[in-house]
Order: structure tokens, then sequence, then C-alpha cells
């Protein structure tokens, strides 16, 4: 019975979710014509208690938060063990226009993927608050890292610049997606995508992990070929040695801030590039789907 209710309370948590992207007004790319941001979404469940969490402390450095460290600085008056909290994490993946647009830039972020960083992850953080306040109405406790004043970037670490928190690996966790050579997270959906979490005091049984590997997707690891991503970056920040994250920011954050508010009159910074025009942009790639993507070239 008690499992029962266990997962109840995941599909519960999944069709909040699922329902909310579907039917938000907030959904919506800002043009005159009503055009969805998102499409369905994917939703997985990580324990509290999983390994990996300390495994990516032990890598990241001691500044990163386990779900347990981070629920215990966001409730002290509550003591919980690992086992009973449940980090909640899920992919809204880019539609179909917003891949093609992208797929034709070869230097510059399109209109449409710029409005994904910006008014989609808005629209990310209103899923958050949206998941919260369903928790809450039914008193259970629960954080969002990213909405948290305890969510902070750091530039300690061999991984730096990094945060205290990344939603990427609670998603690899709970079983949505593994990372690529540019550090994307390739999932069933693709890695054209936006990815968010909440930790919460649920035992919910977490979801399959298919993998055992965190590059199992991605083809230059399992298959020495591919590293269609490699070109795709316009300040060679990739390489088959991976991702120069201080070139990539220095672009990304910097020069073309200032060239979306230019070209597209907002405030906000993108380039993914490297995540349009490749064999996972929209799906866990194949050597057919690298076959049939370099035919297009």
């Amino acid at each position: 019975m008690k499992q029962d209710v266990e997962m109840d309370q995941g599909s519960w948590i999944t069709g909040v979710i699922k329902d909310f992207v579907k039917q938000s007004p907030l959904n919506d790319m800002g043009f005159a014509e009503k055009e969805k941001i998102f499409d369905t979404p994917l939703v997985g469940f990580s324990s509290g208690a999983d390994p990996l969490y300390d495994e990516y402390k032990s890598h990241i450095g001691s500044f990163y938060f386990s779900p347990l460290e981070f629920f215990n600085k966001s409730f002290p008056d509550q003591e919980l063990p690992a086992e009973n909290i449940t980090v909640i994490s899920w992919i809204i993946p880019s539609t179909a226009a917003t891949r093609k647009e992208q797929g034709k830039q070869d230097r510059y972020p399109s209109e449409r993927w710029a409005r994904t960083r910006d008014l989609g992850e808005k629209f990310n953080n209103a899923i958050r608050s949206h998941l919260l306040e369903h928790l809450e109405a039914e008193g259970i406790a629960a954080v969002a890292p990213l909405l948290s004043p305890i969510w902070a970037r750091s530039d300690e670490g061999p991984y730096a610049p990094c945060s205290n928190w990344s939603e990427r690996h609670a998603a690899y966790s709970a079983g949505l997606g593994t990372f690529g050579l540019c550090d994307g997270l390739i999932t069933p959906v693709g890695k054209a995508m936006r990815t968010g979490s909440v930790i919460t005091a649920i035992k919910i049984p977490p979801s399959n992990r298919p993998y055992d590997d965190h590059h199992a997707y991605c083809l230059h690891f399992t298959e020495n070929i591919c590293r269609e991503c490699i070109p795709r970056c316009p300040v060679n920040a990739l390489s088959e040695k991976g991702h120069d994250k201080k070139k990539c920011m220095q672009y990304t954050e910097k020069a073309m801030h200032s060239y979306i508010k230019a070209k597209y009159g907002f405030e906000t910074y993108a380039c993914g590039l490297c995540q349009s025009w490749v064999p996972c942009t929209d799906k866990i790639p194949t050597k057919k789907d690298l076959a049939a993507a370099q035919k297009k070239q």
C-alpha cells in the first residue's frame, strides 16, 4: 500500500508539470501570434540517498550541495534521512520550429533560440514556482534550488566556473540523459532543451536509469565518431578534449548579450549552436543519424 501511495505521488507530480507546460499561457514565445516555447516535458525522480550525489560532490568540490544538504539548509527545523528526500527533475524540449531556425545559424543564435533562453527560462522558473505551490498546498516541504538564495556560482574546483547545484546532474541521476562532448545533456528528446529540479520531502521510487556511464549517449565517447558539435562552435571552445567553459561563457554571456540586445531588442545571453544541427539535437543519436546528418552537409 505504501509503495502505491509513493507511485501515485510520482504520477501526480508528473501530471502537475505536464499540465502546466501544456496549458500555461506563460509557455509562449511572445510573438504577435501565439507560439509555444516548449513541447511535452519528460519527468524523472532520484533519491536524496543516491550515492551519485556524493560522487558529484567529490568531483566538483566541497561547496557542492547534496539534496540532503540543500534541503537541510532550506528547512533547518526539519530533520529527515536522505532516503526520505526526492529530487524531481524535468526536461522541457525546444520546438521543431526553434531547432530548425537555430540550425540555419552559423555564428549567432536565432531569435527563437534567444527567446527560449530568456522567456523560456522565465517559464522554467514558473514551473518551479508552480510545483512548489502544489507541494506546499499539500503540506509538503520543498525547495527549487535555482530559486533559492542558497544557490550560488563558484570559481572553485576543476570545473569552474560552476555552481553549488546542477540541474543537469540531477537530471542525469533521474535517468533523463547523459553528457555529450560539449557538456550538453543528451536526452531522449535531444539536447535542445532546458531542465529544472525541485527537492522535496517525499519518498518516491527513483526512475529507471538506463545507463551506467555519464557519456553513454554521446557517439564521440561510445563509438569514437561524430564530433559534429565541434565545428558548430563559433569561437573554437570545443575540441576532442572537451569544452572550454571560460571561452564559451566569455562569448555567450558577454558578446552575445550585446548582439541579442541590438538585434532582437531584449536583454539575455545565448549561443547554443552546438546543440542544433547535430545528430543529438532532438534524440539519442545513432550511427544512422550521424550518416543522415553528414549527407545534409
